[in-house]
């Protein structure tokens, strides 16, 4: 029982704080426009802003953990191989691109920062994972929707251009490079400068999550429903299945194995559907499986952090 009590206190808060997010909006505080400048906010400012604070107040050479990068990186990979090949017999119905995307990409940075928080009190090493995922998850995210979308047949100078931009200017690598920087060079923070983005950096967890609540849409769901349904499935139980032996094998525990979890088996990121239509796919699968995942990782993320209790693990 008490390993189950840890388990909801573990989840059930960063969910309660989604539906906050859906609440607000369905009584009118929060409107269309405000939780986009909000989403913005959160990615641009307060998202960086909590990254740099957690990287660059930490011993880097200690905290670094190459085999942790590694097995983030690897996994991630192989998790959008894998989502590729499933997605190859459902190409003639739904977007391919759409597919690959929502069954391998997670809220790593939220919902992740989020979780490990909650547990243990900060962020421990949710920022390793971020380092191993975040640049993968937009690189290919940008690659898959782009190639697989209908009547596109390769990469253009153009689009390769637009995609290394969308990196380098990404702000939450931004905040991770200024961060890993300031850690290595050991550059004193004043006080006023530390309070002052301590301050910002408070907000992202919050704010992140009350606007994936409030960005959510009921839609997508009716149509496609299979596809939809294979893609929930290996967002929340395949990936965990697949990777979380090995990293338990590779000693990981505590806040890495809590930042690993969440990395292959939370929900879908919203995010997903805005780069799914601004790269011209419908969004339809899209809508449907963040929701499908985002219902669902309520109940599986409890099952899986009661599990690895159970095991003594976190």
């Amino acid at each position: 029982m008490d390993n189950l009590i840890f388990s909801l206190n573990a989840t059930i808060p960063v969910f309660l704080m989604m539906v906050l997010g859906m609440i607000f909006r369905k009584i009118g505080l929060f409107d269309e426009a405000f939780i986009t400048k909000m989403n913005k906010f959160v990615f641009v400012v307060a998202l960086p802003a909590l990254l740099f604070e957690d990287i660059g107040s930490a011993n880097f050479y200690e905290a670094w953990d190459t085999t942790y990068v590694l097995y983030c990186f690897g996994a991630t990979l192989l998790s959008i191989l894998i989502s590729f090949f499933i997605s190859i017999p459902f190409r003639k119905n739904v977007s391919q691109g759409e597919f690959v995307q929502a069954a391998y990409r997670s809220s790593a940075a939220i919902i992740g920062m989020a979780f490990v928080q909650n547990i243990y009190g900060d962020y421990g090493m949710a920022s390793l994972m971020i380092i191993g995922t975040v640049p993968l998850y937009n690189v290919m995210a940008v690659v898959v929707l782009a190639l697989l979308k209908p009547g596109q047949s390769s990469l253009t100078f153009a689009l390769m251009k637009k995609t290394i931009k969308g990196i380098i200017t990404n702000p939450i690598i931004l905040g991770i490079v200024v961060g890993v920087i300031w850690s290595l060079l050991k550059i004193p923070t004043p006080v006023i400068v530390h309070k002052t983005v301590s301050l910002l950096a408070v907000l992202a967890t919050p704010m992140g999550l009350m606007a994936m609540g409030a960005a959510f849409k009921f839609q997508g769901f009716s149509q496609n429903i299979k596809p939809i349904i294979v893609c929930s499935v290996m967002k929340l139980v395949v990936f965990v299945v697949l990777f979380m032996p090995f990293a338990i094998y590779l000693g990981f525990t505590e806040s890495k194995l809590v930042a690993a979890l969440i990395m292959l088996g939370s929900a879908t990121t919203v995010s997903c559907y805005i780069m799914a239509r601004n790269m011209g796919h419908d969004g339809n699968l899209t809508a449907g499986t963040v929701m499908l995942t985002t219902l669902g990782s309520a109940f599986s993320l409890t099952f899986w952090l009661y599990v690895l209790k159970c095991m003594n693990l976190v």
